[in-house]
């Protein structure tokens, strides 16, 4: 089953007869240009169909995870969260630090980043039309999260070559030049990464290997499959190791992603599993969701059923 296939199993979509529809929006009012534009578009037609909105407005990292604790237990109908892959983890992590059982707020996404991951998996288009059709008209669905180290994640998280990569992209830089911006760090992580082994532990079953990535979806970075199987609303991870040390294989890794040609690797493999450890240089970055969400050691488990997201409307 493939994430447009998914059915919907509780608060479906919001008829015209249940009133008007409440929003939260979460969005930060530094985006300029083409992102602030396609927000506006968005907001005009939510604005147009009636639905009552509350925006607030982030000004610093950790904002929409304060604001998102604060509404997990609110009366609205849909929390929106404006903005990239980053944004939107901070923002579930923010809900599911304030969920004493009972009703979660249903999550929908206005996707303003730079690969918008989530916006992919799920088979949303950015055009605000669609957007905002989906806020309006979409199916809220219970899907899986990964944890790291207390850290929930919706798309993958991660160590090794590609953790450092985003540890080390600047912020402003990646604001003027998007995907540009990551590469570059890629191509100066190649001249200084020592490129250690790390120690994979997937359900008591041991591994060692250069990277690993366990995902909870199956696209990374974009539109380039990492796990093909992997599924939001499957309650296990798809946990992706690459074999092989040094530049050349992290090369040979990266063309092979770009090219769909990564299951064709003899030294590339995936293992399912619900329960992961990893072990390797003290403090080594964890990547997750596009940020960094922790250090080594690692500590990943799935969590079934954790959030509510909004899907897009079947057509």
């Amino acid at each position: 089953m493939r994430p447009s296939d998914y059915r919907p199993r509780f608060f479906p979509p919001v008829s015209p007869a249940a009133g008007p529809l409440r929003l939260r929006i979460i969005h930060n009012p530094t985006a300029g240009g083409a992102r602030w534009r396609r927000y506006g578009a968005v907001l005009e037609r939510l604005d147009r169909a009636g639905a009552r909105i509350e925006e607030l407005a982030t000004g610093r990292r950790g904002d929409a995870e304060a604001y998102a604790a604060a509404l997990a237990r609110d009366d609205c109908d849909r929390l929106v969260v404006a903005g990239g892959d980053g944004t939107i983890n901070e923002a579930i992590n923010g809900l599911l630090a304030n969920q004493a059982g009972g009703r979660t707020i249903p999550l929908a996404i206005l996707p303003l980043g730079t690969a918008n991951v989530l916006a992919q998996e799920i088979g949303l288009s950015t055009r605000p039309a669609a957007v905002a059709r989906m806020i309006l008209q979409g199916a809220a669905r219970p899907i899986a999260l990964g944890e790291a180290n207390g850290r929930a994640f919706t798309l993958m998280a991660g160590v090794g070559f590609d953790a450092h990569v985003v540890a080390q992209v600047d912020g402003r830089l990646k604001k003027r030049i998007g995907k540009l911006a990551y590469v570059w760090q890629t191509l100066r992580q190649l001249a200084v990464y020592d490129f250690p082994l790390y120690r994979v532990t997937v359900d008591g079953e041991v591994f060692t290997a250069a990277s690993a990535v366990a995902c909870n979806a199956h696209f990374y970075g974009g539109r380039y499959v990492l796990a093909p199987d992997a599924l939001l609303d499957d309650p296990s991870l798809e946990v992706c190791l690459f074999g092989r040390t040094g530049r050349l294989h992290a090369v040979k890794y990266a063309a092979a992603l770009l090219l769909g040609l990564l299951p064709r690797l003899p030294d590339y493999r995936i293992v399912t599993g619900r329960q992961v450890s990893i072990q390797g240089p003290a403090e080594d970055p964890i990547q997750g969701d596009g940020d960094i969400l922790a250090s080594l050691p690692a500590a990943i488990r799935v969590l079934p059923d954790a959030l509510n997201l909004v899907f897009p409307p079947r057509r």
